[in-house]
């Protein structure tokens, strides 16, 4: 891992502290938080029906909204129907290995700026709901081990997505990655049947730390839920492997404090 620049901890444990005030600032229910979850809709958001999107406190989707990842249009599509679900007080997204323009396109800042949804990379969101009685510290990060030079691809098993994961905060509540954990939800569906493709590393991390909850996609048969460990373990992949809209986004009603979930 590389050594860590003193005043860059400095401005980080700043950042953290602020967090923390934001949090304190209200005294935190166990009312539930509605979410809806989806991953990898590689531009066909609009295969999606309406009764599958009933609305609620947050939307999160996990990365690979794109294709071939060089389209600016198809950015500005998607980000224009995920801000038009006003039926969710707050939307979260990440990018994944098919959105390159998240990567290394300059424009992208500008592209994404005064956008009603909230974009993470590396970063935390604090969502608190309307009323100021009910909130929760979500994280987002895009990167995964290594696949055919896509975007956001690290080698596997190396120091540096080793040091990916040794940011997220240890009281980040709700995890947002574009892979999985080895071992949870990572098997690939028909014709492949891998097993075993999410990141070791990763797995580590969240083993360490346990979030309450932790959301992904990538590995399109995967899609499921998993509870292990006291974490809410999600892929929320809605294509299949042939990149067909076969699953449905996942919402459930959670319970923050007691960390029980209730799927509609």
């Amino acid at each position: 891992m590389s050594i860590i620049n003193p005043n860059l901890w400095h401005l980080i444990k700043g950042k953290d502290i602020l967090i923390e005030k934001e949090m304190k600032r209200f005294e935190r229910s166990n009312n539930p938080v509605r979410i809806t979850m989806l991953s990898d809709t590689h531009t066909k958001h609009h295969q999606i029906s309406p009764e599958d999107m009933p609305g609620g406190d947050l939307i999160i989707h996990a990365g690979d909204l794109m294709n071939s990842g060089h389209r600016e249009s198809e950015i500005t599509d998607f980000l224009d129907w995920f801000d038009s679900l006003d039926q969710y007080q707050s939307s979260v997204f990440i990018a994944g290995n098919h959105d390159r323009l998240f990567e290394d396109w300059p424009g992208i800042t500008d592209l994404i700026s005064n956008r009603r949804s909230t974009y993470l990379k590396d970063n935390t969101f604090i969502y608190v709901n309307k009323d100021k009685t009910q909130g929760c510290k979500i994280y987002g990060s895009p990167w995964q081990p290594e696949f055919y030079d896509w975007a956001f691809n690290l080698p596997r098993g190396g120091e540096d997505l080793r040091e990916k994961w040794f940011w997220i905060p240890d009281d980040t509540e709700i995890l947002i990655t574009h892979g999985p954990p080895q071992g949870h939800l990572d098997v690939s569906g028909p014709p492949y049947n891998q097993p075993d493709l999410g990141c070791e590393l990763l797995r580590e991390r969240v083993d360490q730390f346990k979030p309450k909850i932790h959301v992904f996609g990538h590995i399109h048969g995967g899609y499921g839920y998993k509870y292990h460990n006291g974490t809410h373990f999600i892929n929320a992949a809605i294509l299949n492997e042939r990149y067909t809209y076969t699953n449905k986004p996942i919402t459930f009603d959670w319970y923050p404090l007691t960390n029980e979930i209730k799927f509609l």
